[in-house]
């Protein structure tokens, strides 16, 4: 299948395509979807065809033997990340929004805090509320276009009530491929504030050529406080089967995280599991592959359309299919700018302030999609701002 094909979502149940409408107003038949992280592309062939060998057999009962699935995870992650796991330490999840929130379950308490790099993944924040955590919000700062963690400012809002951090390696939505230095320094700062690291790696995969993800698991003196999430989810585009894994060397850490999966009852579905083994294969890895260098030509061709819209900057992509755009230089207030893309334009973008701090004159763009597509809504934007050209 050729990434450019179009494939239609709408009347699929797909909350991408079928809720653009009633969240942002943007007409279902006419607008572009831009919003939700996953992809418009169908997933690898090496993965529909394990789930067609589900529906062949046509029971679908309760999955035993995970050695093959656990395998396929660790031969993946030595192949593509050089990183050697012990299959005891891998943990399933219904996906790593779950995984967070079992994090938060077992690693920390009622009024705790929880520290977050801001602005980053939205889903973080909503789930350590709900528990009833605290946010602590240590938030980036822009420099030469990317974002730069400050820890000299960050070890003055430590109060000692926070005992956890949730690092997004990849950044998303900023797309920030985190050097060894800077993951280093992470490293450093959880231990001088004695924190558990949950280390989010789901978009690890999704990496620009130029460009080198670093596990924060290879990171050296970290082991005994860090959490590692990855998933095959985002890479393969199944975010559907709602599974992740959660990966613990420590076994302190690893018998609080069990003991928490055993009381809430917790076990994978055997679709995911299927799907993942799949994936996680040398076909899958030459999918990912072409997937990369098709996402990459993609990010060239929307950076340069949009960044030729006077007040428009998009950060440039290292990671991730999402563009972080910044329209403070438009000297618009967010409800313009916002008004005119999604009005104006008919594009669905997620929000900046959901983000966080340093979120509100963005809005963040997923440029996986056909390049037809991206080229429309590149013309679209183009239009809607073209009164400041």
């Amino acid at each position: 299948m050729s990434f450019d094909t179009t494939i239609e979502r709408r009347g699929t149940h797909c909350v991408k395509w079928d809720g653009m409408e009633s969240i942002y107003g943007v007409p279902a038949e006419t607008g572009i979807s831009m919003w939700v992280a996953d992809m418009d592309f169908a997933t690898a062939p090496v993965v529909n065809q394990a789930v067609k060998a589900m529906a062949d057999h046509g029971v679908y009962g309760y999955f035993g033997d995970e050695s093959e699935y656990r395998a396929a995870i660790q031969w993946w992650m030595k192949e593509r990340h050089d990183w050697e796991i012990d299959p005891a330490h891998i943990f399933t999840t219904h996906g790593l929004v779950n995984g967070t929130a079992m994090c938060v379950d077992a690693f920390t308490a009622p009024g705790d805090g929880v520290i977050l790099f801001t602005p980053v993944y939205h889903a973080f924040a909503r789930v350590i509320k709900a528990a009833g955590r605290t946010v602590v919000e240590c938030q980036m700062v822009q420099e030469n276009g990317r974002y730069r963690m400050d820890f000299d400012k960050y070890d003055t809002q430590m109060t000692g009530s926070e005992k956890m951090i949730m690092l997004c390696s990849p950044h998303n939505p900023g797309g920030t491929v985190w050097s060894r230095a800077e993951l280093e320094q992470v490293a450093a700062f959880a231990k001088r504030h004695d924190l558990v690291l949950v280390s989010d790696e789901i978009h690890h995969d999704l990496v620009m050529p130029d460009h080198k993800h670093t596990v924060m698991a290879n990171i050296d003196g970290i082991a005994d406080r860090l959490v590692m999430m990855t998933a095959t989810t985002k890479t393969f585009n199944i975010a559907g089967s709602h599974s992740g894994n959660v990966i613990i060397a420590d076994p302190v850490l690893r018998e609080k995280f069990a003991g928490r999966m055993a009381a809430f009852g917790l076990s994978p579905n055997s679709f995911g599991l299927f799907m993942a083994t799949a994936a996680y294969s040398p076909e899958g890895a030459a999918w990912v592959d072409g997937l990369n260098a098709y996402l990459d030509g993609n990010r060239r061709l929307f950076d340069e359309a949009v960044n030729k819209i006077p007040g428009l900057k998009s950060m440039p992509l290292e990671a991730t299919y999402l563009a972080w755009v910044d329209f403070a230089d438009t000297g618009m207030t967010r409800e313009e700018f916002t008004k005119r893309v999604e009005q104006g334009a008919g594009i669905a973008a997620n929000h900046g302030p959901t983000f966080g701090t340093g979120g509100d004159s963005f809005l963040r763009f997923n440029i996986a999609t056909p390049r037809a597509r991206v080229i429309e809504a590149c013309d679209r934007l183009a239009e809607a701002f073209k009164d400041l050209q």
